[in-house]
């Protein structure tokens, strides 16, 4: 009987020649399970392949290659020691032949390499050999090595031209041995490669085979060029990270045809609450704002249910456009609530929605964890028109009287089964996503591909833009300058401590202690401090009294980064500014500039690992929210930007979205078109099968009821 595919390609790992129980456990704690995970092991990078050759025939600085038996090991202790030298210096020196010559190699402070390299073991080495400093063999320096095992017959496949691919590799496992495992699963289990995207999609885009490109990431072709491999642009890896994000595109499409096909609530409000609201505004909305809500309320009144991502900048406008949205939640009969991550940022929201509203008879609440018991809980429309709260809101003990519409901020915060869970609340109510910072588009198309999208691309008149300007230790006194001559012209000014959870205490003692000396560097100035651990009216009395012009300086830590509007306020000062992220500092200097008035944020470092001066040059460099995202993409990565280990997303491993942007775009076009034309792929099988083992059990994604 002829194997099938998904037998050959689900086989146990210690079936590949080479591996066996003891290495099948190594490769699983690279969370590598079966031969198809191993096919699909993806290398860290490229180099080119060093010669291999005799030992006679080395060439001096050049990287090459040499195997051979050991011969002697010894571990040299100079007795003479620099002065001031805290260890001795530990010299592991072994002699090696192979019946061409000697060679001897020399590892400093290795001294435990004794228990691995022995006397009659053979072992292969690659560096580069030098004149020897003693005698007059050569000497290669902290080669790195691989032991050669008794059972070890296959060739490396090394030669003078090509590309080697290196491995993220886990203790107990080589370079070697793991390019050997992976070059025996091709060459057993290739041919029984099945590729599971539809002929007509390869063709279309010049794509080559599944068999072709899994065999030239792990053998590259001699025509492909190091740098192109490196870059991950050669056309076998673009199919593999294709494959990845058009099934992920497949599963967000389903996801987002299924909503569209669901019976939701139509909500045509008669626009009097929002005419009220916008009448009772000091400022007008921009034509960003009106286009957006122009967007949300025709889905809102569409009989599918709405799913939707709301983008914009920090400062744009997002709130205001988010409560005429309720608005037209509560004309059409309906409750709206809006949910935020944490209950400091829900208390935000609750009292910014209550000023907003004004006199308006509209009844808004508060739930979070700490303001409720365990008790099940259903919200009344008389009791709240508007619920405002934390995650506990969608909690399954937590029920509405008719809830038409559910807005989510710190969307990154709140995944895919997250939304999916949402459905659940009323009669398939609305759903809104509000981005608090910027994603590039790339990046929003792959983690909210079931969403509509929506942004603000505007910032309100009068906005002026921040200049940033970065000090250290050295030139503080320069930012007491600022601050002085801001406050002297009637302004006030922030300063932000870092909070982090492993050492909160100690930074909450930092900003305490630098509330109390301020008036002592600045005399005659009010000084006030807010930070999370106090209560909740204490704060509120600060911020009252900063917002009121009562306190100068308003000391803080990073609980004032979201949601406060004192457009008196010019000066930002960011303590410890290397130990924020880069979406954290766009978002405190987006809360001075709020006003007409020439803004700063000052950021002032500590010390400036190479990521902290990515992220400041970065702020250094521009004001606009979806640069600095591109940018925080770039240095922090896909996976710790989003957190999509925690979103519900499937894990890509290939796809950059920076680099393969335009591959995202054309695996969403190819998607939507198939799916279209075949809903339930009946047609393609395999691709079906394949769509479901990605996305696993976080969603049904063919389910027949």
């Amino acid at each position: 009987m002829t194997k099938t595919i998904d037998y050959d390609l689900c086989s146990p790992l210690q079936f590949v020649k080479g591996v066996g129980p003891a290495r099948a456990a190594l490769l699983k704690r690279l969370n590598i399970h079966n031969v198809q995970d191993l096919l699909y092991y993806q290398p860290l990078r490229y180099e080119k392949k060093p010669t291999q050759c005799n030992i006679r025939d080395l060439k001096l600085d050049h990287t090459q290659i040499v195997c051979g038996k050991v011969v002697s090991v010894q571990v040299v202790n100079p007795s003479r020691q620099r002065q001031g030298r805290r260890k001795p210096l530990n010299i592991f020196e072994a002699q090696i032949t192979d019946h061409t010559g000697w060679l001897r190699a020399v590892w400093f402070n290795q001294p435990y390499l004794k228990e691995s390299i022995k006397p009659g073991t053979r072992i292969m080495l690659t560096g580069q050999p030098k004149k020897a400093f003693i005698g007059l063999i050569p000497q290669m320096t902290n080669p790195a090595f691989e032991i050669i095992q008794e059972d070890d017959t296959i060739s490396s496949g090394l030669n003078d031209e090509g590309s080697l691919p290196v491995y993220s590799l886990t203790e107990g496992l080589d370079q070697r041995r793991l390019r050997t495992i992976i070059r025996n699963a091709l060459d057993s289990y290739a041919p029984y490669i099945v590729d599971p995207i539809p002929k007509h999609i390869l063709q279309a885009h010049q794509l080559p085979s599944l068999k072709e490109s899994l065999l030239a990431i792990h053998l590259p072709p001699s025509e492909s060029s190091l740098e192109d491999l490196n870059e991950a642009i050669t056309p076998y890896q673009r199919r593999i990270a294709f494959d990845e994000v058009f099934i992920l595109q497949i599963g967000l499409c389903i996801l987002k045809g299924r909503s569209a096909s669901e019976k939701g609530i139509s909500m045509k409000g008669s626009g009097e609450l929002r005419k009220a609201l916008l009448n009772n505004l000091p400022f007008s909305l921009t034509r960003a704002q009106e286009r957006v809500i122009k967007e949300i309320i025709s889905d809102m009144e569409s009989e599918s249910p709405m799913s939707r991502l709301l983008q914009g900048d920090v400062g744009c406008g997002k709130t205001i456009v988010a409560l005429i949205c309720m608005l037209n939640a509560l004309e059409s009969g309906h409750q709206a609530a809006l949910m935020a991550p944490t209950e400091l940022l829900a208390e935000q929201h609750y009292q910014g929605i209550k000023k907003l509203l004004g006199n308006m008879d509209i009844k808004v609440s508060l739930y979070t964890g700490s303001k409720r018991d365990k008790k099940p809980l259903r919200i009344l429309k008389k009791e709240s028109m508007i619920a405002v709260g934390t995650h506990a809101l969608i909690q399954e003990d937590v029920a509405f009287e008719s809830l038409g519409l559910s807005i989510i901020d710190e969307q990154h915060r709140f995944g895919v089964m997250q939304r999916a869970s949402l459905r659940k609340k009323g009669n398939n109510p609305d759903v809104l996503i509000m981005s608090a910072t910027p994603i590039p588009r790339t990046l929003a198309m792959t983690l909210y591909g079931d969403l509509d999208y929506s942004v603000i691309d505007e910032l309100p008149p009068g906005r002026t833009p921040v200049q940033t300007r970065l000090f250290t230790e050295g030139n503080k006194r320069e930012i007491y300058g600022i601050l002085q001559r801001e406050i002297s012209k009637g302004r006030q000014a922030y300063i932000v401590y870092p909070v982090i959870e492993e050492s909160e205490n100690a930074d909450l003692k930092s900003a305490i202690l630098g509330a109390q000396r301020l008036p002592e560097i600045m005399p005659g100035l009010s000084v006030g401090l807010v930070h999370g651990r106090m209560k909740q009216e204490d704060r509120e009395r600060v911020m009252r009294d900063f917002k009121e012009g009562r306190i100068h300086i308003l000391v803080a830590t990073t609980v004032i980064e979201v949601g406060v509007d004192v457009p008196n306020a010019t000066v930002m000062v960011i303590i410890n500014a290397e130990r924020f992220g880069l979406a954290q500092l766009h978002q405190l200097r987006g809360r001075v500039g709020r006003g007409n008035y020439e803004s700063y944020c000052l950021l002032l470092c500590y010390n400036q690992p190479e990521d902290a001066r990515k992220r400041m040059y970065a702020m250094l460099k521009t004001n606009d929210g979806f640069k600095i995202a591109e940018e925080d993409l770039k240095i922090r990565g896909y996976g710790d930007l989003m957190g999509t280990r925690q979103s519900g997303m499937p894990e890509l491993k290939t796809v950059n979205l920076l680099r393969d942007g335009l591959l995202v775009d054309l695996a969403r076009r190819e998607a939507e078109s198939l799916l279209k034309e075949d809903p339930t792929l009946q047609r393609y099988p395999l691709l079906k099968k394949t769509a479901q083992q990605f996305w696993g059990s976080r969603i049904d994604l063919f389910k027949t009821a």
